[in-house]
């Protein structure tokens, strides 16, 4: 099984892109796509602006996409190759709650690409990338807190400046990952790819030598 985690530091920055791209990219991985969002307050955490995060129950909620034309992000998975695509909603400091469900459907996959930063305070992925754009200045608390635990980068430059305009963090957490340059609509290039597909198959094939081992 892979396990890939795509992350970023706000909305709207390409994460559901890059994630869609490698489910096209990538067919031969039969992906079940899941995407988190935490909500608060009826505001979405991202920017605090009014969304429909926020579930009936106000406490979690998952909701399995049926259509690639619905016009949602899980769609745009779905419409992209993955076998199934997942909504998970928790209020924000529950995610914890919705972990036994979600390694349920973990457990039940072949591969598994997640768009989220928080999952990784409960899960190893193989492969966590992480999207950044230079040009938006918000810069969730999530994505710095497991900056350095990225495998590469992917910078959505889309034509502007490469100097960031968000402040208080250390891009020596990044110095030495490897890093992409994406742009819209793609947010999707073969070097990409090809990346995640060479270290993924570096990851299985370490972890068949190791089961292998006496």
């Amino acid at each position: 099984m892979a396990i890939v985690v795509v992350g970023g530091h706000s909305r709207n920055i390409g994460k559901t892109a890059v994630a869609a791209g490698l489910i096209a990219h990538l067919p031969q991985y039969h992906w079940t796509a899941f995407k988190v969002t935490q909500y608060g307050h009826g505001f979405c955490t991202a920017n605090g602006e009014p969304c429909d995060c926020q579930t009936d129950d106000h406490t979690l909620a998952f909701s399995e996409e049926r259509s690639t034309t619905s016009g949602t992000d899980t769609a745009r998975f779905l419409a992209a190759g993955a076998e199934r695509s997942i909504w998970v909603r928790t209020r924000v400091g529950m995610l914890a709650e919705a972990m036994p469900r979600i390694r349920k459907e973990i457990a039940a996959a072949e591969d598994v690409i997640i768009e989220s930063n928080s999952i990784l305070q409960f899960l190893k992925p193989d492969l966590y990338l992480t999207v950044l754009d230079p040009g938006t200045a918000d810069f969730k608390d999530s994505a710095r807190l497991f900056l350095d635990r990225a495998d590469a980068v992917l910078i959505n430059t889309a034509g502007h400046s490469l100097v960031p305009r968000w402040s208080g963090v250390s891009l020596r957490l990044i110095e030495g990952k490897p890093q992409f340059e994406i742009t819209p609509p793609d947010y999707m290039t073969h070097e990409v790819a090809d990346f995640v597909e060479r270290r993924l198959h570096e990851v299985q094939t370490g972890q068949m030598r190791f089961r292998g081992e006496t």
